[in-house]
């Protein structure tokens, strides 16, 4: 019998990996030689693990750099259609081993770093993530620049290079701690400053009108520094660019009006300017109208557009003018999405660029900021939405609200015209909320000042249009679309679960990484037993690794043959992990009860941040650490249930956690979750899905078959009626004797001995004031938790469904949500052609 292959050998095997060429491999070892010794300055005796996850990086970022310019070069030569996708948020993760993965490099750099001695796998553990992201919305922009590259569209991401990223999260004691995330602490090898490219942005100040236009003057001004990052997409050459602003203070900030000894105040003042980039504000789905956030909304917007508009005019294939002017083609050249609200001051911004320096007439700027303009709305919870205090407003864009002033009283002759007489359609369709303190509703500005406005989800773009824009569609309805969200594959599957990429890959061949839908070439494995098999077999091996890091980290003993159960996203009530914490107690009194009985071993993990401010989701994570106390530490319930509260959650704990799955919780009350993304990685990577009819589950269910995936509780119509009737918690707590018992026990300190009332408010929230219905959905929730149950007892038949799931992931790609939006918004068309490889030795 052959001994069995080392992880190293093991990896080598895997195709997907790319070729580990003898010249390609000698080629990596001299270069990461040359970073060590060059770049670093430093001697291999004396080089620490960090300096050599640096000189990798390097090595690896040399491979880009050809292929960035030639990319750029071309996009200039050529002059297409370029696409801006402005976001507050670009949550990266690592990007080490992505670039490797999108090169073909990592089993070269794997047999280059093993013949030097070294573990990739350790020197990649070494990277910082790029946490500047909250969760979805951010993680989406990320796969929406892969596949933007791997599309070979002419694309850009614009936001800010926040100094402090989403914060780490500690737990002490079961409570949340936040810590101040310095991931540049270390420097960043992968964005390259481009001062070359710096521009003003202008605050405060006062407006002047003048018979040949508006000046906006006495100005404090605010200098953004861009940081660009390049974007690889896969295995065609294309590099995008990824173009992140600092902000940083004039050389004379504070000094021109400075008096005798206020010279070294007005120095250390620099960093109020520098401020607006200095940290990520924490929230998900929650709205705070604080000034700083503000004036990082239009630090982004009007650092972006200055570029979008030099660039504009500097390109022009074929022509030896210097400038072009015409900006009746702009919308011809340039479209601009706006990924939520947050960079909603674009349009009026792009309306004074127009207007006061360019000199436009307001119908021409309007038709083409229209024209260029798009907008994605994420989310339909009210707490979520931009309202800007009109008096804000005034003090910081005192010539952004007098064009917003504009705009409005524009549409609203226009509604007028549509609708005579009917004055509550005015009001509700107003920019401008009336009433206490005025607002600006910046969705509806959104709305206004774009041409094509979409939902994330096929049941979210049905509400948009049938509830909070109805009145909207109704006046413009070819505006409204479905863009379905999607992840990539490259990361997603590829990178983080090469083992089921391969045993995919063996069946089908390996397009399909590019071309997701080819993975309904699985349906006819279905019943194969070697390929039901292997996909068990991957799902084990992911399942033993992850076990071993949640030993080393929780100290509680897994039992790998137990469902891995693991609901992971940003802690909300909307999410309802509560509803997951009363599965848990009611499990465990099950067990309790019946202590000699088969149960279906369970570990589960719920993971996820509570936004500082939040006080509830900070109770809601006291609350699963403390059932984890109990649960884990009694002697009658063994390895049958252990409960795990995963810290820290982050991209890099998704890319281990997600292929160890077994089960997906997609809980959410209907019409409340836009999409969800984490659904569609845990699909594609093999786990099952238990889960309400509602976001992308809805679509899940349809391309896996209703019979694969474990839907329970309320539709949208039913939370409708419901709330028509009127929800009383206490009925379904007087009627379901293990509801009853299970909230009892919270209420009486049961999970807290030593402090009996600690969760007394939760209790309280959901007996009285739980807008999201937990009791209502509990009933349904167990008997399908029981349905799950019983299949894991039968892993063929599960594994058979498991299948099906992965065979119906086509949909999920971000490259086919990209495709849609190129097509149907951008008016661009993607091209899997590849660019031709640059000479490496330029």
């Amino acid at each position: 019998m052959s001994k069995p292959l080392s992880d190293h050998d093991r990896k080598k095997q895997i195709s997907v990996r790319g070729l580990a060429g003898v010249e390609n491999v000698a080629d990596l070892k001299l270069n990461f030689n040359r970073h060590l010794h060059f770049t670093l300055v430093k001697d291999r005796n004396v080089a620490t693990r960090r300096d050599y996850y640096f000189a990798l990086a390097n090595t690896v970022r040399d491979h880009l750099i050809g292929r960035w310019i030639r990319t750029q070069q071309h996009y200039y030569e050529k002059d297409p259609k370029r696409v801006y996708y402005i976001s507050l948020e670009f949550y990266m993760g690592r990007t080490l081993q992505n670039t490797m993965v999108n090169l073909a490099l990592e089993n070269a750099c794997d047999e280059a770093t093993y013949q030097l001695g070294l573990d990739m796998e350790e020197l990649e553990d070494l990277e910082e993530d790029a946490g500047l992201g909250n969760g979805g919305l951010g993680r989406l922009a990320a796969c929406f620049l892969d596949s933007m590259a791997s599309l070979g569209l002419a694309a850009y991401g614009y936001g800010i290079r926040y100094e402090f990223g989403i914060f780490n999260q500690k737990i002490v004691n079961g409570w949340q701690v936040e810590e101040a995330d310095d991931w540049l602490r270390y420097g960043n090898p992968w964005e390259k400053a481009r001062p070359e490219y710096m521009r003003p942005v202008q605050f405060y100040g006062r407006t002047e009108h003048h018979s040949d236009g508006v000046k906006w003057v006495d100005t404090q001004v605010v200098l953004a520094l861009p940081y660009d990052t390049p974007i690889p997409g896969y295995r065609n050459n294309v590099v995008n660019t990824m173009r992140l602003w600092s902000a940083k203070a004039p050389c004379d900030f504070n000094l021109k009006d400075f008096n005798v000894g206020g010279y070294i105040q007005a120095v250390l003042d620099r960093n109020l300017a520098e401020n607006i980039s200095r940290v990520l504000y924490p929230n998900d789905n929650f709205f705070e109208g604080k000034e700083l956030r503000l004036k990082q909304e239009y630090f982004v917007v009007s650092a972006t557009l200055q570029d979008i508009i030099r660039r504009f005019k500097v390109s022009k294939f074929g022509s030896r003018e210097v400038v072009r002017t015409d900006f009746n083609k702009l919308p011809d050249k340039v479209a601009i999405q706006l990924n939520d609200t947050h960079p909603a001051m674009a349009i009026p911004e792009l309306m004074r660029v127009l207007l006061d320096e360019e000199k436009l007439t307001w119908d021409q700027a309007w038709d083409i900021c229209v024209r260029t303009c798009a907008y994605t709305n994420h989310t339909v919870l009210p707490e979520a939405l931009e309202r800007w205090p009109v008096d804000l407003f005034a003090h910081l864009l005192p010539r952004h609200l007098e064009i917003v002033y504009e705009i409005n009283r524009r549409h609203l002759e226009n509604v007028a015209a549509k609708f005579p007489g009917d004055h509550d359609r005015m009001c509700r369709m107003s920019l401008i909320e009336e009433g206490g303190q005025k607002r600006i509703n910046m969705a509806h500005l959104c709305i206004v000042g774009s041409h094509a406005v979409n939902g994330v989800a096929q049941i979210h773009s049905d509400i948009l249009t049938a509830t909070i824009f109805k009145d909207f569609y109704e006046m413009e309805p070819h505006k409204f679309q479905n863009k379905t969200n999607g992840i990539t594959p490259r990361r997603w599957l590829v990178m983080c679960n090469p083992g089921l990429a391969e045993v995919i890959a063996e069946r089908i061949g390996e397009d399909f990484i590019r071309d997701l839908d080819q993975l309904q070439g699985l349906r006819k494995y279905v019943n194969d037993e070697a390929f039901i098999r292997d996909v068990a077999k991957v799902k084990q091996e992911n399942k033993l690794k992850f076990s071993v890091h949640l030993e080393e980290h929780y100290k509680v003993k897994i039992n790998p043959n137990s469902m891995f159960d693991i609901q992971v996203k940003r802690i909300h009530e909307y999410k309802r992990q509560l509803l997951n914490c009363l599965h848990i107690i009611t499990f465990y009194n099950r067990i309790k009860k019946e202590p000699n009985k088969q149960w279906t071993p369970r570990t589960v993990m719920i993971g996820g941040k509570a936004a500082p401010g939040y006080h509830t989701a900070k109770m809601i994570i006291r609350m699963i650490t403390a059932i984890g106390e109990v649960v884990n530490n009694d002697p009658v319930v063994g390895d049958r249930l252990k409960v795990i509260f995963l810290e820290n959650y982050r991209v890099t704990l998704a890319e281990r956690a997600i292929p160890a799955a077994d089960l997906s919780q997609q809980i959410s009350t209907a019409g409340t979750e836009a999409s969800g993304t984490g659904n569609m990685k845990f699909m594609l990577n093999g786990a099952l899905t238990i889960g309400t009819m509602d976001g992308a589950n809805v679509e899940m269910a349809e391309e896996a078959g209703e019979d694969n995936i474990f839907i329970f509780g309320m539709r949208v119509d039913d939370v409708d009626a419901l709330d028509m009737r009127g929800y009383h918690a206490e009925e379904y707590y007087k009627r379901l004797p293990e509801l009853k018992q299970a909230i009892d026990q919270i209420a009486g300190g049961f999970f807290s001995p030593k402090q009996p009332d600690m969760f007394k408010e939760i209790v309280n929230m959901l007996m009285h004031h739980d807008r999201f219905k937990v009791f209502a959905d509990y009933e349904d929730y167990m008997k399908c938790q029981e349905k799950v149950n019983a299949l894991y007892k039968n892993p063929k038949e599960w594994t058979k469904k498991v299948i099906h799931n992965i065979a119906g992931c086509g949909k999920f790609s971000s490259d086919r949500t990209i495709a849609q939006y190129a097509r149907e918004i951008w008016g661009m068309e993607p091209t899997l052609e590849k660019l031709p490889a640059p000479d490496d030795t330029l």
